[in-house]
């Protein structure tokens, strides 16, 4: 199933608006145009690929001010979407929610799928606590 053209260039200029408020940290706002984006998909969303990368967005700008439950919710919901399960980059996200959140066994286990996924190179954009915690529960 796709999305109707209109409807998906909508969402794809919304989303890039998005990408610069982010780039240029600007996080409530470009949340809002994620959301706004969300907002035009039809029936279930989580049907359609286009809601996997608008969570991860939204879901990345929460981790980026430190708002661990609200990324958390986001890459939760980003991993039930159509090809979310097995994408490296939302298990990195829920590996580091669960982290903040203390629930280290959960960490372990979505980090180590980061890891197998995308290898050591995951994780080097971000602070190396989730690296050097990951170092401490398998092999590396």
């Amino acid at each position: 199933m796709e999305l109707d053209d209109s409807v998906h260039a909508q969402i794809q200029a919304l989303c890039k608006q998005g990408d610069k408020l982010a780039t240029a940290r600007h996080f409530d706002l470009a949340r809002e145009k994620y959301e706004s984006a969300l907002q035009l998909l039809p029936g279930d969303h989580k049907q359609w690929e286009a809601a996997t990368w608008i969570y991860v967005a939204i879901g990345d700008v929460h981790f980026r001010t430190a708002d661990y439950e609200k990324c958390f919710k986001c890459f939760f919901n980003a991993v039930q979407c159509a090809n979310g399960l097995g994408n490296p980059f939302i298990h990195l996200r829920l590996g580091q929610s669960y982290f903040e959140a203390g629930n280290l066994d959960k960490s372990a286990d979505e980090l180590t799928r980061a890891y197998m996924g995308a290898g050591l190179d995951i994780f080097l954009e971000d602070d190396p606590k989730y690296l050097d915690f990951l170092e401490t529960r398998i092999d590396i």
